[in-house]
């Protein structure tokens, strides 16, 4: 359930990294205190990748995450790098450390896969949220309303509807 939920939503943001020009990609949303699609996309892509390449070693830390360029203004390098999560998320649940750097010093808990994927999962939405706020700027792009939602908000709206 968890896989195919992030599947779906990063399915969500392939798709619409696939309706953009490299030009509205990159275009700084002033709504969102001039950062771009690009950044956005960049920062969920990056978090992802960061729990994969440190899976193995057993300690992920966000704080170390490369912070490429080319994510935020290459739209089909973005739309390749989705692809790429999507194909090697689905690994076994073990036990993790969690480290992360604040106020100089370094955080250390316990935690493992799945938690790290619900996270990052939360994490796209939130920023997804942020995304569609630059994309209703863009009149050529059409996104489903749902974007950016939480399911638990998708799914209580359902409810109230009936």
């Amino acid at each position: 359930m968890l896989i195919s939920s992030i599947r779906k939503t990063l399915e969500e943001l392939s798709d619409v990294v696939s309706m953009l020009s490299d030009e509205e990609y990159c275009c700084p949303c002033q709504e969102l205190s001039n950062a771009t699609i690009g950044q956005h996309t960049r920062h969920i892509i990056e978090l992802f990748q960061c729990l994969e390449t440190q899976y193995q070693l057993g300690t992920i830390n966000y704080d170390q995450r490369n912070r490429d360029a080319l994510i935020q203004t290459n739209t089909a390098f973005a739309y390749s790098c989705i692809a790429t999560i999507m194909s090697r998320i689905d690994k076994p649940d073990k036990p993790l450390l969690l480290q992360h750097y604040m106020d100089g010093d370094t955080v250390v808990i316990n935690t493992n896969y799945h938690r790290e994927l619900l996270y990052n999962l939360e994490h796209c939405i939130h920023h997804q949220a942020l995304i569609k706020v630059a994309l209703l700027q863009i009149d050529s792009v059409k996104v489903d309303d749902n974007f950016g939602v939480a399911r638990s908000t998708i799914e209580y709206r359902k409810q109230c509807a009936q």
